[in-house]
């Protein structure tokens, strides 16, 4: 009986060493390759607030071809006349607003998960881009902007006097 309590205890503890390992590689992809969706969402300060979550994940793509760069990020919620973007150097910044909105009054929630209020996602770009020509779409969730590839990078050499 005392050799078949040690067999479990053993299986137990293989069992919540797989469980920590894989709990652990979730968390250490999500920091290495999401961190920077994780974005802060500001409040609008109506009586509702406190039951939203003040941070979500805006998850992005960053896609390059000869010609451009593509960025695209999932936003569902978010109205197209919400949008705010603007190009400084080889950074994109996109500021937005999800309003909540709701469906039927006097319910109750029971989960919220989903963060609502101003917000600015910022993304670095591998190369300089030509601002004046690129275009931004909104189509089922997802926000594009086709960025064209600036046709020479500014390099300056600066003498020291």
């Amino acid at each position: 009986m005392l050799d078949s309590l040690r067999e479990a205890g053993k299986s137990i503890g293989r069992e919540l060493n797989r469980a920590w390992e894989s709990l652990s590689d979730g968390w250490r992809e999500l920091l290495s390759r999401c961190s920077n969706a994780l974005v802060h969402f500001e409040r609008s300060g109506n009586g509702n607030d406190d039951q939203f979550p003040r941070w979500s994940l805006m998850n992005a793509e960053v896609e390059e071809t000869p010609a451009e760069l593509v960025v695209r990020l999932e936003m569902p919620g978010v109205g197209k006349e919400s949008f705010s973007i603007r190009i400084v150097g080889n950074t994109l910044f996109i500021r937005g607003e999800k309003r909540w909105l709701r469906e039927s009054e006097g319910s109750t929630y029971h989960l919220v998960e989903r963060a609502y209020g101003t917000f600015e996602r910022t993304i670095v770009l591998p190369k300089n881009v030509d601002s004046e020509k690129s275009q931004a779409s909104y189509v089922d969730g997802i926000l594009s902007v086709r960025l064209p590839k600036a046709v020479s990078e500014t390099v300056r050499n600066i003498p020291v006097e």
